[in-house]
């Protein structure tokens, strides 16, 4: 099989369902063919893949390890397929007003609707499937063209992308309110001595550097409790612990119990805007760039 054609497809979704159901006759039946078909399309299929797929055992077909090695990439392709059918209906029912966004987790819940919706302010009927994904998944993503644009935290290594710095911040350290570090002006590298840190679980240039400053410094803390960036103010308002944070995504998740206090010595995050070079014209990456500025005045 030297090429994917429509045959070879409605081949593997034969296989697929024989698969799953190891007789020919069940398969018949789900798929509404004949047992006779789907005994032809198997054997033209193992003819053409040069390798049998099935042991044939009284009224049943065992599978070959070649045959499992196949279902994995059959239901990856068909996957796709189904990705490939979505956006289908989207251009059907939107054209080509179907936009991708994704962003990395500490934008995702606030500064990104935001920017959302001032994209929709602009063109009411744009259709956006938005996601979050890491920033290296990003630029992977908008590389393989599975997003038009992406935002990411800086550095990322990206040189066939487009790369607009949006934002840069610096951390704050964020506090229960009944905590002790709650009545300090500013919280210091030293102030987090037997203290439980709160981290995000995911490669995080920021945490790094923190993590990398208590080790150098000999800071000894009473615990560690790493979790998803979206869960950490939740869990400093629950009393777990302390963290230094972004504080757009602070803002993007407004908690009663916590409070926000500068930090020292100065971590300082970058975010950027990236795409594919040939969207720079593009009148909605104006917008955008325009919206990230309106949108972070906001938030500050």
């Amino acid at each position: 099989m030297t090429e994917l054609t429509i045959n070879s497809i409605k081949s593997f979704t034969i296989f697929k369902t024989l698969f799953e159901n190891s007789t020919a006759s069940k398969t018949a039946l789900i798929l509404g063919i004949t047992q006779s078909g789907v005994s032809r399309s198997l054997s033209l299929l193992e003819k053409n893949i040069g390798f049998p797929l099935f042991l044939r055992e009284k009224n049943r077909l065992i599978a070959t390890p070649e045959a499992k090695e196949l279902y994995r990439e059959v239901l990856r392709l068909m996957q796709t397929l189904d990705e490939t059918r979505h956006s289908i209906l989207a251009l059907r029912e939107f054209g080509a007003q179907r936009f991708r966004v994704v962003s990395i987790p500490g934008l995702a819940f606030g500064y990104m609707p935001q920017l959302i919706s001032e994209m929709i302010k602009f063109n009411p009927k744009l259709n956006i499937y938005f996601d979050i994904l890491s920033s290296n998944e990003i630029v992977q993503a908008i590389e393989t063209d599975l997003f038009d644009v992406g935002f990411v935290t800086l550095p990322v290594k990206c040189e066939q992308l487009e790369v607009i710095e949006i934002v840069k911040t610096q951390a704050v350290c964020i506090v229960p309110k009944d905590h002790p570090l709650a009545n300090y002006q500013e919280i210091n590298l030293i102030d987090l001595q037997g203290c439980n840190l709160v981290v995000a679980n995911q490669p995080n240039l920021a945490a790094d550097q923190l993590l990398h400053l208590i080790e150098k410094h000999n800071i000894v803390l009473s615990g560690r409790t790493e979790a998803n960036i979206a869960s950490i103010c939740s869990l400093v308002s629950y009393g777990v612990g302390v963290a230094v944070i972004n504080p757009i995504t602070v803002s993007d998740l407004d908690y009663d119990n916590i409070i926000v206090k500068p930090f020292n010595p100065e971590i300082n995050y970058s975010f950027a805007l990236i795409f594919k070079k040939h969207w720079h014209k593009n009148k909605l990456i104006d917008v955008i760039r325009q919206s990230t500025k309106k949108v972070y005045l906001q938030d500050n």
